[in-house]
C-alpha cells in the first residue's frame, strides 16, 4: 500500500474546513426582534392602510401671484396668523412708478375734458344762430363725448395698476398656523417653484389621508370605525372620525419605504379626522397606520332573533 503525502492529508483538511464554514454560515440565524413592536390589531376584521396627517381641510400651498423679488416676509413658522393678514411681500418699484404715471394720464385727461365742457357750455350760451351752427355745436359735443371716454380708460388703467400693486402683497386666504417658510428677503420668487412659498394650515383639527390599495377598496365602507396609531408609538391608539371617501383612484404618491411596497399601485385616498390634544405631540406630515373596522354590522333581524332568544332563556 503507498503512503500518501503529508499535503494530501493538508489538502483534504482544508477542503472539509471549507465545507463546515459554508454550510455554518447558511445556517438559519435567529431573526432579531424589531426595534418597536407592530401596532396590534384593534378589530376583529380590518382593513390596514398607510396614512398622512394633514391640517384640516388639507394643507393650503401659498404662491406668487408672478414671480419677482421678495421684500419682505410678514410671517414666521408658528405664526398664528388670521384671513386677510399679510404674508410676504414682492417689489413695489415697477408697478408704483407705473401707477404715477397713469395716475398723470388721469389728470390731464380730466383737465382736457373740463376744457372741452367749458367751450361747449360758452357755445350754448350763444343765443344767435348767425354766430355759432348747430354743426359746430355738435362737434363740440362729439369732443367731450370722446374725452370722457379717455378719462374713463385713463381712471381704469389707474385702477388696474393698483390692483397689480396690492396682489404683491399676498395674503392668507383663511385663519391658520404658519407651517414652513421657503422665501427670504432678497430671494426671486419663481411663479413655479419646487416648494410652496409658505404652507398654511389648521393645527388645532387635523386629519389622516389613507391610502387604501385599489384592490382592497370594494371592502372599504363609508363612516366605519377606525383607529390609527403614529409611527414609532405602537401603544397609543387615534380614534379617528369618518369624513369622506375621495371617489379618484389615483396612482401611489405617498411611500412608506417598505421593501414591499409598489410604486405603481393604484390607491383609493379615505379622510379620517381627529382632534389634536395638547398633551401628545402630533406634527403635520407624519405618517400613521390606520386600520379600518370590517366586521359586519348585525342585521335588524339577526339583532331582533338575538333579543327573542334572551327573552326566552329569562323566561326559563
Amino acid at each position: 500500500m503507498l503512503h500518501k503525502k503529508p499535503s494530501f492529508y493538508f489538502a483534504a483538511g482544508g477542503i472539509l474546513a471549507a465545507v463546515l464554514m459554508v454550510t455554518h454560515l447558511q445556517g438559519d440565524r435567529p431573526q432579531p426582534p424589531p426595534p418597536i413592536d407592530p401596532p396590534a390589531k384593534p378589530f376583529e376584521a380590518s382593513l390596514a392602510a398607510s396614512g398622512i396627517i394633514e391640517s384640516l381641510s388639507e394643507n393650503v400651498a401659498i404662491g406668487v401671484p408672478h414671480a419677482g423679488l421678495v421684500t419682505e416676509v410678514h410671517v414666521q413658522v408658528n405664526d398664528r396668523v388670521g384671513e386677510g393678514q399679510p404674508l410676504f411681500t414682492l417689489d413695489r418699484r415697477e408697478l408704483v412708478a407705473q401707477l404715477k404715471v397713469s395716475q398723470a394720464s388721469l389728470t390731464v385727461s380730466t383737465a382736457h375734458l373740463q376744457r372741452l365742457i367749458d367751450q361747449l357750455t360758452r357755445l350754448k350760451r350763444v343765443n344767435d344762430p348767425r354766430a355759432v351752427s348747430e354743426d359746430e355745436v355738435r362737434t363740440r359735443e362729439h369732443d367731450v363725448a370722446v374725452a370722457q371716454a379717455q378719462v374713463e380708460a385713463a381712471r381704469a388703467q389707474v385702477e388696474q395698476h393698483e390692483a397689480l400693486l396690492n396682489r404683491l402683497t399676498v395674503l392668507a386666504p383663511r385663519s391658520g398656523t404658519i407651517l414652513q417658510v421657503n422665501v427670504r428677503p432678497g430671494e426671486y420668487a419663481s411663479a413655479t417653484p419646487k416648494a410652496a412659498a409658505i404652507i398654511l394650515g389648521d393645527l388645532d383639527h387635523l386629519q389622516v389621508r389613507a391610502e387604501i390599495d385599489e384592490q382592497n377598496a370594494p371592502r372599504l365602507k363609508p363612516g366605519r370605525p377606525a383607529t390609527a396609531y403614529l409611527k414609532g408609538d405602537t401603544t397609543t391608539p387615534i380614534t379617528v372620525r369618518f369624513v369622506r371617501i375621495e371617489p379618484y383612484v389615483v396612482p401611489k404618491v405617498s411611500l412608506t419605504g417598505a421593501s414591499t411596497e409598489r410604486v405603481d399601485t393604484r390607491v383609493l385616498q379615505v379622510i379620517y379626522a381627529f382632534d389634536r390634544t395638547g398633551d401628545r405631540p402630533v406634527y403635520v406630515g407624519q405618517q400613521v397606520d390606520l386600520f379600518v373596522d370590517t366586521q359586519p354590522e348585525p342585521s335588524i333581524t339577526t339583532v331582533a332573533t338575538a333579543a327573542t332568544a334572551q327573552a326566552g332563556k329569562g323566561r326559563l
